[in-house]
C-alpha cells in the first residue's frame, strides 16, 4: 500500500510540474480583432477589420524580446502585412495587393472557440469577392494557438479553400501563407535564413521545394526566429518557396506551376492546407527546428 501510494503521489507532483511548466493562454475579442496573451506577455493580434485586403496576425511577438518578429507594411512593400494568407491573380481578380475593388478576403464569422486554458482556438470563415464579379472562393480557417515549451510559441493554422465556380490562378508569386519578417531576423540586417536542408540565403533557397524555413536574428535581448512548416499532408506538399533576402518567405506553389501559365482548380473542388509557425527563443539548432518538424509530420 506504501509503496503504491508513493507512485500515486510523484505521478501526482510530475503531473503538477508538467501543467505548472506550460503557460496559460487567453484570448479576447476586441472590435474586430482577437488578442491573445501567453503567459503575462501580449503575443499576437488577429486582425479582420472589414477595411483590410484580407485577416492577418500582427504584432507576432517572440518569447525573449517582446518584440515582433514580423513586420507590417512599408512604403515599398504595401501589401505584406506580417503574417497573412492571400492570392493574386484569381479569376481576374487581386486578392493580395493593396486595393479593395481588386478583391478582397473578407471575414464573415471569425470568433473564439476556446478562450482559456493550454491553448486558445480562433476559427473564421472569409469569403474572397470583389465588386460585381461572383466570389469564386470561401475558406474556413482554424487557428490554434499554443506553447510547447518554455521559449516557443506555437500557431497551428487549417484551412480549407472551397471552388465556388472554376477558379484559374495564373503564375503569380503573391499567394498563399506569407510572412514578413521584422528586419532584426533578415539577412540583409545580418540574419539567417535557412531551409530544412540547410540551404541559406535567398539564392539557395528560392524555388526550392522544402518542408520548412526558418529566419533568426540577434536582437539586444538575444536571438529570436519564426519558422514557417508546410504539413506533408498538403496538396503540391512540398511547394517550392519564394523568398528574399529582404525579409519574405512564402512555400507558394502557383509561381511554379505545372504548365508554366496557370493553376486550375473546378468548381466544387476543396483545398485543405495545414502550417504550424513556431515563433522561437535561438537559432534553428538550439529551437530544435527538426526535431519539432518530425513531431509535426505524425500528426
Amino acid at each position: 500500500m506504501k509503496k503504491g501510494f508513493i507512485y500515486i503521489l510523484l505521478f501526482a507532483f510530475y503531473a503538477t510540474l508538467s501543467f505548472a511548466q506550460k503557460q496559460e493562454i487567453s484570448a479576447v475579442k476586441v472590435g474586430n480583432r482577437i488578442d491573445v496573451v501567453i503567459g503575462k506577455q501580449f503575443f499576437t493580434s488577429y486582425h479582420f477589420n472589414p477595411d483590410e485586403k484580407y485577416p492577418f496576425f500582427f504584432p507576432v511577438n517572440g518569447p525573449v524580446s517582446g518584440g515582433s518578429v514580423t513586420s507590417m507594411r512599408n512604403g515599398e512593400y504595401p501589401h505584406h502585412s506580417s503574417l497573412f494568407f492571400g492570392c493574386d491573380k484569381v479569376n481576374g481578380g487581386n486578392y493580395w495587393q493593396e486595393g479593395l475593388e481588386r478583391g478582397q478576403i473578407r471575414s464573415i464569422g471569425a470568433r473564439i472557440v476556446e478562450a482559456k486554458g493550454e491553448r486558445v482556438v480562433i476559427e473564421d470563415e472569409c469569403i474572397w469577392k470583389r465588386p460585381d464579379a461572383q466570389a469564386p472562393i470561401t475558406d474556413r480557417r482554424k487557428i490554434t494557438i499554443s506553447s510547447p515549451s518554455k521559449g516557443v510559441y506555437q500557431l497551428d493554422f487549417d484551412i480549407e479553400m472551397e471552388m465556388l465556380m472554376d477558379v484559374t490562378i495564373l503564375k503569380t508569386n503573391h499567394s498563399l501563407f506569407s510572412a514578413r519578417i521584422d528586419p532584426d531576423l533578415t539577412v540583409k540586417q545580418g540574419g539567417v535564413m535557412v531551409n530544412s536542408e540547410g540551404a541559406s540565403g535567398e539564392k539557395a533557397t528560392f524555388g526550392v521545394g522544402s518542408p520548412w524555413i526558418d529566419c533568426y536574428g540577434e536582437r539586444k535581448t538575444g536571438i529570436e526566429g519564426i519558422v514557417i512548416m508546410q504539413h506533408p499532408s498538403n496538396k503540391w506538399y512540398p511547394s517550392p518557396w519564394f523568398t528574399r533576402d529582404y525579409g519574405f518567405i512564402s512555400p507558394t506553389p502557383m509561381y511554379w506551376p505545372a504548365d508554366d501559365k496557370a493553376t486550375i482548380l473546378k468548381k466544387g473542388e476543396t483545398i485543405k492546407l495545414k502550417y504550424r509557425v513556431f515563433v522561437h527563443a535561438g537559432d534553428t539548432q538550439t529551437a530544435g527546428i527538426k526535431t519539432l518538424f518530425e513531431q509535426y509530420k505524425g500528426e
